[in-house]
């Protein structure tokens, strides 16, 4: 049976938006020129309520910095969760519950809630860690259905 539910943009709605940690370790004479990457980790997570329309999606976002050989004594860190309740008009079209009473999500839902998600949650970590020990790093662009897969491995980034 062919998946006829269709994902209208204009009807997915940011309700509300709120970061729920925000913590930044900035190690005391940390030399910012012995950074020659990150490793970074990204998980996801949605909750549903159907009745009113509402999906909550949270995103975590831990970063470390990597230096070369042991130049820097301790590496700098952070964590942030972001966390976003959408409102979706056609919800019911585009969800619907399996046997295990699990909401499986259609119509491309699943990729849009985490695109928009992780894009802001992106612009917000380019501003707040602008002047801090790890102002070089940038959430590297990915493929958002990647966030629906539980990310649990670090992802490896190298200088620019």
């Amino acid at each position: 049976m062919q998946d006829k539910a269709k994902l209208v943009p204009e009807k997915i709605h940011i309700e509300e938006f709120f970061i729920t940690k925000g913590q930044l370790n900035s190690p005391e004479g940390f030399d910012l020129i012995n950074v020659d990457g990150h490793e970074w980790n990204a998980a996801f997570n949605l909750s549903f309520d159907l009745e009113n329309k509402l999906i909550r999606a949270e995103l975590t976002i831990d970063i470390k910095s990597r230096s070369k050989a042991k130049s820097n004594q301790e590496e700098a860190s952070c964590e942030f969760t972001f966390v976003f309740i959408f409102k979706v008009e056609n919800i019911h079209e585009l969800t619907e519950l399996d046997n295990s009473k699990i909401v499986v999500l259609k119509g491309g839902l699943g990729n849009a809630l985490s695109s928009i998600s992780y894009s802001t949650a992106r612009g917000i970590l380019i501003s707040r860690l602008q002047g801090t020990s790890l102002q070089d790093f940038m959430l590297p662009v990915i493929n958002p259905n990647d966030l629906l897969k539980a990310i649990k491995k670090p992802k490896k980034t190298g200088k620019k």
